[in-house]
């Protein structure tokens, strides 16, 4: 007897940020920068900061309810959790997955996260697909979360002016026909410092030094941070879509990693395609890690932008340094 095909499906999505905004003109008041110098180099406008007692946990939860809704399933159905995140509630443990676990009241089912920085969404995705396709499970929730805004030095201009904080979701499930048609991720830690939060792990143990050292806030090396991914976002995407045994003209939408809006571009001139099949929201939120792709996604999905049928292309890249595309047929 034939096996019936079983793939997964992106059932729902959903994603959340916390109302209060930073723009580049308060930031012209923090440190020695510009609105025009930040928008020219980076295409951010804003970006939203969480307050001081709202927790990573705090804003997936938010975001995954939105997802459960989308989805017509309520946190009962679910059989896994996966939080990818860079910005956990506890640097050690539990893992915010368990946390999130108990804020949507659910008891049992396994709850992990991920550490793959920005690119922990699309290594989630890859993750929980293998578990849907072999029938391991049936509803898995993937988020997407940050807050970035704690480990940041807003005294450094190089870093404060690019990250932000917020939450994406996504429920997977089983379908016969499209749903996600291929998955590759990747890394190279050979790279492993160029993109660092040096202090708290056991390397760097917390201690007064760290803090006075600021090694608790995060490091970044522009410039081959920058080269990597230029190369990376399209060179992924181009791998996924082999995978899926399609081409670049087969692309409808491509939602990328929203770092920076010449990284954007730049993939967006190697896979050939012209602005409106790109979503782009890094102007009102930065870089939100984890959290940027399926934010992304949502806001795609919800205006209408993306269609049954449409092929849909995630790719994204992080520290570590890591890289992950998934290709998608939306149904």
């Amino acid at each position: 007897m034939k096996q019936e095909l079983r793939r997964a499906k992106i059932a729902g999505v959903g994603s959340f940020a916390p109302e209060n905004t930073l723009t580049n003109y308060d930031l012209e008041e923090m440190v020695d920068t510009s609105d025009e110098w930040i928008t020219t180099r980076t295409g951010i406008k804003e970006r939203r900061v969480a307050k001081e007692d709202v927790t990573t946990s705090d804003l997936a939860y938010e975001a995954s309810k939105r997802a459960l809704k989308h989805a017509g399933l309520k946190a009962e159905d679910l059989d896994l959790i996966l939080v990818a995140t860079a910005t956990p509630d506890h640097i050690a443990f539990p893992s915010t997955a368990c946390i999130l676990q108990d804020k949507l009241g659910v008891k049992g089912i396994p709850a992990f996260d991920l550490a793959a920085a920005c690119s922990g969404f699309v290594y989630g995705i890859s993750v929980a697909t293998q578990y849907i396709e072999t029938g391991a499970y049936d509803n898995i929730l993937v988020v997407g979360a940050e807050t970035l805004s704690k480990i940041i030095n807003w005294e450094d201009r190089g870093t404060c002016v690019l990250f932000g904080d917020g939450a994406g979701a996504a429920v997977l499930s089983p379908t016969q026909s499209g749903g996600i048609l291929s998955n590759t991720i990747g890394a190279d830690g050979s790279q492993n410092d160029v993109l660092i939060v040096r202090g708290g792990g056991s390397k760097q143990p917390f201690s007064q030094q760290i803090i006075d050292e600021g090694l608790h806030y995060v490091e970044m090396e522009g410039s081959p941070v920058f080269k990597f991914a230029v190369r990376i976002l399209g060179k992924a995407a181009k791998e996924a879509l082999k995978l899926a045994g399609l081409e670049r003209d087969d692309i409808d939408y491509l939602i990328p990693h929203q770092a920076n809006i010449r990284i954007v571009d730049a993939a967006a001139k190697r896979l050939k395609l012209n602005k409106d099949q790109i979503y782009v929201n890094l102007d009102k939120y930065g870089n939100t890690s984890a959290a940027s792709i399926p934010l992304a996604l949502d806001e795609a999905v919800r205006s209408g932008k993306i269609t049954s049928g449409d092929i849909v292309v995630l790719v994204g890249f992080g520290a570590g340094l890591t890289w992950g595309a998934s290709v998608i047929e939306w149904s």
